[in-house]
């Protein structure tokens, strides 16, 4: 990463910058993460910004309630605008692929492609798999992240995931393992309660290039969710990796392939179009 600088909303959330070649990408971090998730699941030798949304990363919680889709996508325009992006590809990990959802149907003169790795929502708020995030949050909230977190590791979904995607598991003791837990468990509950807020109709209506990445084993961020997002957007491509509770080299090292060529693409696309 090149370098950050503030940036002056509500949250006094952070800009984090990467110099790089190609089109010019705003991709977001999921839901706990921050600019050290993306750089580890983004590609290198791309121009990229990441913002780190209220209560992620180095940024404040900020006075704003109740922390949204909306919201977020709100402080990434404003990001966008603040490093002087008048059109960009927009994309994401989990929750970063709802708030580049959210951006590309919002706001679709601004965005000239779209990137969902490992998507959680679709067209609907609070899905299914987000519940065992709800339940964490309000463990916590009620509980104190000491006790909570004893009383989840005794749960059924605790014992499903220890099965079924450990790697989710892993995530989810983590939340309990923050220094700002209790007050982090708000933005858990707020999130996993939301979604991007927009309907299969809007993305139908989508009209750039888009890259849909799911995998196996995993519950939070289920198969048949970027299976549905790719099957909604009239011009996307879907490509599956390697899960992460599987080979966690291999599956970054598919991602960055995977983002690589779609961007290569997308630039020499945009390169034969006529001035």
């Amino acid at each position: 990463m090149a370098g950050r600088m503030a940036l002056l909303r509500d949250g006094a959330t952070l800009l984090g910058t990467d110099t790089g070649e190609g089109p010019a990408v705003v991709f977001q971090h999921g839901l706990g993460g921050g600019e050290a998730q993306v750089a580890q699941t983004f590609p290198t030798g791309f121009r990229r910004i990441t913002l780190e949304c209220r209560g992620h990363g180095g940024s404040s919680l900020g006075e704003g309630r109740p922390f949204s889709f909306e919201m977020f996508a709100y402080d990434v325009l404003a990001a966008a605008d603040r490093a002087r992006l008048d059109r960009f590809v927009a994309g994401g990990v989990s929750m970063g692929a709802g708030i580049a959802l959210r951006l590309a149907c919002r706001h679709p003169e601004r965005i000239t492609g779209l990137i969902l790795v490992r998507p959680a929502w679709t067209f609907s708020p609070a899905p299914q798999n987000m519940q065992p995030i709800a339940e964490v949050a309000e463990l916590i909230l009620v509980h104190g992240p000491e006790k909570a977190r004893a009383i989840f590791a005794r749960s059924e979904t605790a014992a499903r995931l220890n099965c079924e995607a450990p790697d989710n598991l892993a995530s989810l003791l983590g939340y309990f393992d923050r220094p700002d837990a209790k007050a982090f468990a708000r933005v858990l509950a707020n999130i996993a309660a939301d979604g991007p807020g927009v309907a299969e109709r809007d993305a139908a209506a989508l009209d750039v290039p888009a890259l849909v990445i799911g995998n196996e084993i995993d519950a939070v961020h289920p198969l048949s969710t970027a299976y549905a997002l790719a099957a909604a957007i009239p011009n996307s491509t879907f490509a599956e990796v390697t899960p992460k509770a599987r080979d966690s080299a291999k599956h970054f090292a598919e991602l960055h392939e995977q983002i690589s060529l779609f961007l290569h693409s997308h630039s020499k696309a945009r390169s034969l179009i006529p001035s």
